[in-house]
């Protein structure tokens, strides 16, 4: 499945309309994730919202497609509750009740595409603070309806998403009205994580190394991004291999006897040496989901972990890999307590992998043309999306459209993707080698 941007998604034009669901007042009060607090916190803004586009395979009434997303609704906590800012400006949460709502179709303007449409209005109803901060969209054509379901990132992750795409169609399967049980609520992992154990005293420390090698800052890109404050951004989507070349891919990792994604860091290590002349170090997002009782839950179970490399020798790679893993294993705000919470800056660097093949999250997102979608928006910083799935390696960049940017990150993705294709192309040669070999005893 294709990690796109809204500028990109390949829309039907036809009319759009959204499902506007009515929303209580406030209820319980809710725990907030330091997450969370992060990203309401910044307040409402364009672009805060992850998406996920589909088309259903046949044609849906639309009185079942807004019964299937309020069971979806129903299904998950998350998706019930909102932020409200505080007297003091922390944001809190609080449970509501979501009942039917009404379809209301925001008109397509002469010479606008439906994509900057669909912006528009998932920009307006998709943020921080909205109630709720979520939304169901609907581009209606003759052949059918091409189907966008957006949330605000406090509420979902791309796991998430899936999670939300499945029971949509378990819902739609079963006429809107299916009777599965609700599962485990965000608020309750957020809960969870407060009574878990303090962290070690080495993980502190090394967290203290790794920022301490970037100025005391989360990981930086390691080339010059020109101006640095938030440009206009650029998003380059790849597809780095097929699927031939990404079983190659992963032959070539277990005979070195690490994963797909370590022989990536392997590759990635030596790029950053051959063009900076330094070790990789990045942001390294890691899903919180520690027990399967989580696994067909929505919400934001991502937290951000850094990584080092130091060596591209594989090995090296998958211990540095390993090691991350294990710096993201902890409640991040004890972890950075030390700088007074996340100590972002211009440039940061992250890293992220999906690895849709091993999720225990199954859906058949090619039948629906799945696409998982970003917003549009301002940046001062390089972030780099892998997906895996039956289709191949996919890869999407955004980073600030500045001259040095395009020039920089381009570079570097340029080489990190010719060493990856090569080492899949080495793997199918040593693949034929030893099939004529066998053919010849």
């Amino acid at each position: 499945m294709r990690l796109t941007n809204v500028a990109h998604l390949r829309l039907p034009f036809g009319r759009l309309l959204g499902y506007d669901v009515r929303v209580s007042a406030p209820g319980r009060e809710l725990p907030v994730s330091f997450d969370q607090r992060r990203h309401v916190g910044a307040g409402d803004r364009p672009g805060s919202w992850m998406a996920l586009s589909f088309r259903p395979p046949a044609p849906v009434p639309r009185a079942v497609l807004a019964e299937a997303w309020l069971a979806v609704i129903a299904r998950h906590g998350t998706l019930r509750s909102v932020f409200v800012r505080g007297d003091d400006g922390v944001p809190r949460s609080f449970e509501v009740e979501i009942g039917a709502g009404d379809w209301v179709e925001h008109p397509i303007g002469p010479g606008q595409a439906v994509n900057d449409a669909l912006r528009e209005a998932l920009d307006l109803t998709c943020t921080p603070y909205a109630r709720p901060s979520h939304r169901l969209c609907v581009v209606e054509t003759a052949a059918g309806p091409t189907v966008t379901i957006a949330a605000d990132h406090a509420h979902v992750d791309m796991w998430s998403m899936l999670v939300i795409l499945r029971d949509l169609m378990v819902a739609l399967a079963a006429s809107g009205a299916p009777r599965s049980s609700p599962v485990p609520a965000f608020a309750d992992h957020t809960r969870a994580l407060r009574h878990r154990d303090r962290a070690p005293e080495d993980i502190g420390r090394r967290w203290a190394e790794i920022l301490a090698a970037g100025g005391d800052v989360m990981p930086r890109f390691p080339l010059p991004l020109g101006d640095p404050g938030p440009q206009p951004e650029r998003v380059e989507v790849r597809d780095v291999l097929g699927v031939d070349d990404s079983a190659a891919y992963s032959a070539r990792a277990r005979e070195h006897g690490v994963s797909t994604l370590a022989l990536m860091i392997s590759a990635m290590t030596k790029a950053t040496r051959e063009l900076a002349g330094v070790p990789l170090r990045a942001v390294f997002p890691v899903h919180s989901r520690y027990d399967a009782a989580w696994h067909d839950a929505v919400g934001w179970f991502i937290t951000n972990a850094v990584i080092e490399s130091r060596d591209a020798d594989p090995r090296s790679a998958a211990a540095a890999v390993k090691e991350a893993v294990r710096l993201g294993s902890w409640p991040l705000e004890e972890v950075l307590r030390a700088w007074d919470g996340m100590p972002e800056a211009p440039g940061m660097f992250a890293i992220s992998w999906l690895d849709l093949r091993r999720l225990p999250v199954r859906v058949d997102t090619h039948r629906l043309e799945a696409q998982y979608v970003s917003a549009a928006i301002r940046t001062d910083g390089v972030m780099l999306w892998f997906v895996l799935d039956e289709t191949g390696l996919h890869l999407r960049c955004r980073y600030p459209d500045t001259s040095e940017a395009r020039r920089n990150v381009g570079t570097w993705l340029d080489t990190l993707v010719a060493r990856v294709q090569a080492d899949a192309h080495v793997s199918v040669i040593d693949e034929r080698d030893v099939g004529r070999e066998e053919e010849h005893r």
